[in-house]
């Protein structure tokens, strides 16, 4: 049996890193102001004070009881782009699955946002996505999620890139994007249960409105985001604006059409105020005809009308997800050009999204690893010891 001292279990993830100060303030019966600085050296740490009170030390000790294993997320490989500043992070959870998640350096110098995955796999089997290639593995746990970005950023604080440093400039986690593997709104209670720790001045203090969740089209999920979480960011997965071809590259919209997505999307902007992001993947002979930008700008410009906020178009260039010696499903359009011209032509204007990591599989598309059916052996935890 292997005995884990307190500073050692859990990190404690599954006890105090979803837990918001307040709360760890009733349940304990500590003071708010302790309960903060707690949840702050958890946040920055992973871990507890050495010196935690009693009480912190029995929440830990029934996680224990509960779990019956230490959980962890151990970093299995960290990928650096020799293209571009964009790094991918593939971490290895408790019962073996692996997830993958990536640090996007920002405009500003020093300033990162983290992509981070809520599920293991996804069960929507966008055409375009390698993720949903591999089928749904399970949910994220809340501290999963969180415990991403907490990597991110004590890797960012221990290794900074040398132009930071040689520039006297402290990199910072500046904001969240759920757009890594899975499908946030499928996950979306734990999902939104991350993003208040993570805007919490005590825990991780980013501000919500630099967090965007990126969707397929789950209504329900959209307008649960609305209620809980307003000042987040939407980003939605258009595919196509012609219903039949969404159809063929999102078997998502079977369930939940475009149209009733835009619906939901619409209640967002209006409550919200928040322009959504449109995310169209351009790929060849499949979306990027000069109708399927007429009719792109045309439900732009009807959005627009309806709910009087104006949404953002971003085009995202196909980036392969063959996997060594498949044959790739799609290809790289070459009419980003004129699509953006027959936009333009429609009053309606577009951003193209860089996506880097390509090098290491960072880019947009392409997080994926296969399914871990078998489980790593677990640590034993001695319950006294972690009481202690």
């Amino acid at each position: 049996m292997t005995l884990l001292p307190l500073r050692r279990f859990l990190p404690v993830p599954i006890a105090l890193q979803a837990t918001l100060p307040d709360e760890l303030a009733r349940v304990c019966n500590i003071e708010l102001v302790d309960a903060r600085r707690i949840v702050s050296i958890v946040h920055r740490t992973g871990g507890l004070p050495e010196r935690a009170p009693a009480t912190i030390r029995r929440v830990a000790l029934d996680a224990a009881r509960a779990v019956g294993h230490v959980p962890t997320i151990d970093v299995e490989a960290r990928s650096a782009s020799l293209q571009d500043p964009f790094v991918k992070y593939a971490f290895r959870l408790s019962d073996g699955a692996v997830i993958e998640t990536v640090r996007i350096p920002l405009e500003q110098p020093g300033r990162y946002s983290v992509c981070v995955s809520s599920q293991v796999g996804c069960a929507l089997a966008c055409a375009f996505c390698a993720t949903g290639r591999m089928g749904l593995g399970r949910n994220l746990e809340t501290w999963e999620i969180i415990e991403q970005v907490r990597r991110v950023r004590t890797d960012l604080r221990d290794e900074p890139p040398s132009s930071l440093v040689e520039a006297g400039i402290r990199p910072r986690t500046h904001g969240v994007l759920f757009q890594g593997m899975g499908e946030p709104l499928a996950n979306v209670e734990r999902v939104i249960a991350a993003i208040r720790v993570m805007s919490d001045p005590s825990a991780m203090a980013i501000d919500m409105r630099n967090i965007t969740v990126c969707t397929s089209g789950l209504p329900t999920g959209i307008r649960l985001l609305m209620r809980e979480v307003p000042g987040v960011r939407l980003g939605l997965s258009m595919g196509s604006a012609r219903p039949s071809r969404r159809r063929s590259l999102m078997p998502i919209d079977d369930a939940h059409p475009l149209a009733e997505v835009l619906v939901a999307a619409g209640e967002h902007a209006r409550a919200t105020r928040h322009s959504p992001m449109f995310a169209y993947t351009l790929l060849a002979n499949e979306n990027d005809s000069d109708e399927d930008a007429i009719a792109l700008a045309d439900l732009c410009r009807s959005f627009a009308e309806t709910n009087g906020v104006r949404p953002r178009l971003s085009l995202i260039p196909y980036n392969s997800i063959a996997s060594a010696g498949e044959v790739d499903p799609f290809s790289p359009s070459t009419r980003l050009d004129a699509f953006r011209a027959a936009l333009l032509s429609r009053g309606v204007g577009a951003i193209v999204r860089y996506s880097g990591g390509g090098d290491v599989g960072a880019a947009c598309g392409q997080l994926a690893r296969p399914l871990v059916k078998e489980r790593r052996k677990r640590h034993a935890v001695d319950p006294d010891t972690v009481a202690r």
